[in-house]
C-alpha cells in the first residue's frame, strides 16, 4: 500500500535513515520545520507504517561474523505444510537475515551472516535437518560494494 508522501516528509525519513537518534529539535532544523510540527509528522509516519522501527546498525565483522553468504534454494515441494516448515526453519535460525522468494530458476535466496566456512557448513546442517530442500548451493559474499538500508527518498 503506498502512502502520500510529500517532499517534507521525504526530508525527514532521509534524515532519520541517516541518523535515527536525532531529536526532535534537530530533525527539526536540518528539514527547516517546527518542531511541533516535525514531531506531528514523525508520529503520523510512525503511525501510518511508514516507519516501522529504529535500530543500530553493527559492524558484523568487528562481531566475529565477517561472512555473508548467499543461499541459493531451489525445491520441488510448494505446498502449504512444506512452507510453513520452511518459514519455521528460516526465521528461527539467527544467522538468516534475509529470506526472498523468487521469481525464475531460484525458488529462493537466503542471506545469512557466519564467521567462516565452518560456520556455514553448521548453518547448513541445521538447515537441512529442519526442512526438505531439493537444490542448495551458496555463493560467499567476496567484497562488499555497497550494503545499505536506505530507502531511496528521490520522487521518480
Amino acid at each position: 500500500m503506498s502512502f502520500d508522501i510529500d517532499q517534507i516528509d521525504r526530508k525527514l525519513l532521509a534524515e532519520l535513515q541517516r541518523d535515527g537518534t536525532l531529536s526532535v529539535d534537530q530533525l527539526s532544523e536540518r528539514v527547516a520545520l517546527s518542531r511541533n510540527a516535525c514531531w506531528r509528522r514523525v508520529k503520523r509516519l510512525e503511525e501510518d507504517g511508514v516507519i516501522t522501527g529504529r535500530v543500530a546498525l553493527v559492524d558484523a565483522e568487528k562481531l566475529g561474523l565477517g561472512l555473508s553468504v548467499f543461499i541459493l534454494i531451489r525445491t520441488s515441494n510448494h505446498d502449504p505444510d512444506w512452507l510453513q516448515k520452511f518459514r519455521a526453519a528460516v526465521t528461527g535460525l539467527s544467522e538468516i537475515i534475509g529470506v526472498y522468494r523468487m521469481s525464475g530458476d531460484l525458488d529462493y535466496v537466503l542471506r545469512a551472516r557466519v564467521a567462516d566456512v565452518k560456520a556455514y557448513d553448521r548453518l547448513y546442517q541445521r538447515l537441512i535437518a529442519k526442512v526438505a530442500l531439493s537444490d542448495v548451493s551458496a555463493s560467499f559474499v567476496m567484497e562488499e560494494i555497497k550494503e545499505t538500508t536506505v530507502v531511496p527518498m528521490e520522487l521518480r
